[in-house]
């Protein structure tokens, strides 16, 4: 199912591949590019390269089409056990499209001309989800900004994602490894964006983000309310603490319960 957390380990650290796998990650992404030295990055392929297997998916995070890395990461996407490419520096929907590597396309919108072309590369049959790169993008515009100044750039992932209908998208990591208070903040101010997962750097950072986008029991037991009245209602108009429960509410009810069975699936 569609994870909530997505777990960063470096491409050149194949030590620590196992224990992403172990921990409590809905997904590991390999990392061939940020977190891989220039003069790394070939031997991190091949230790990525021998360690994959179809029996432990992972994503992939291929480094972007102008380095000189981009050709031989590609050719280690067609392996057995990549399950998703997570594509650096996405900013043409031409460019994805071609790509043509039979698995699902996570591209990472962190640039001016990535922006640019969103609800585009948002279409492309491929994609699966966009990645939101919160600090490239601020390198890229000169931006000085904290969470809620990114709010409008957060949005529009989320709007080119409902209309493209593929999965809500995937927040940028928060910076704080030791601030399970912080991490638990950024997550949950992105959930009531539209966000469906967020991108972690250290394994401390998940279990917050995986409790952020999961439903609460409060919510939980609403939802049960809700539905539960709205069965005996014989459709006629009901209410649940003085607010009154149209379609729209029933719907949402049932998109929560939903996302427990999801979770469910994922655990």
């Amino acid at each position: 199912m569609t994870p909530r957390s997505y777990l960063f380990v470096p491409g050149n650290r194949p030590e620590r591949f196992d224990k992403a796998l172990a921990s409590a990650a809905d997904a590991v992404i390999v990392d061939l590019e940020d977190a891989v030295p220039p003069d790394q990055k070939d031997a991190a392929r091949r230790s990525v390269s021998a360690w994959l297997s179809a029996a432990r998916p992972v994503v992939v995070r291929i480094n972007a089409a102008d380095t000189p890395w981009h050709h031989d990461d590609l050719a280690l996407c067609r392996q057995p056990g990549v399950s998703a490419v997570m594509v650096a520096k996405a900013e043409r929907a031409d460019a994805l499209a071609a790509l043509a590597l039979g698995v699902p396309l996570l591209p990472l919108v962190e640039s001016a001309a990535g922006f640019d072309q969103l609800r585009a590369i948002a279409e492309v049959g491929s994609v699966q989800r966009l990645a939101f790169g919160a600090i490239d993008l601020q390198l890229d515009l000169n931006m000085r900004a904290g969470f809620d100044d990114l709010i409008y750039f957060r949005s529009q992932l989320v709007l080119a994602s409902r209309l493209a209908g593929i999965a809500s998208p995937i927040d940028s990591p928060c910076v704080a490894i030791d601030d399970a208070a912080e991490v638990e903040l950024e997550a949950q101010r992105a959930r009531r964006l539209g966000f469906g997962a967020k991108l972690c750097i250290h394994p401390r950072q998940l279990d917050a983000v995986n409790r952020s986008f999961s439903p609460a029991e409060a919510e939980l037991a609403w939802a049960r309310q809700v539905l539960t009245i709205a069965e005996s209602s014989g459709g006629a108009a009901i209410a649940l603490h003085g607010k009154m429960i149209d379609k729209p509410v029933i719907l949402r009810a049932q998109a929560i319960l939903a996302e427990v069975r999801s979770v469910d699936a994922v655990g």
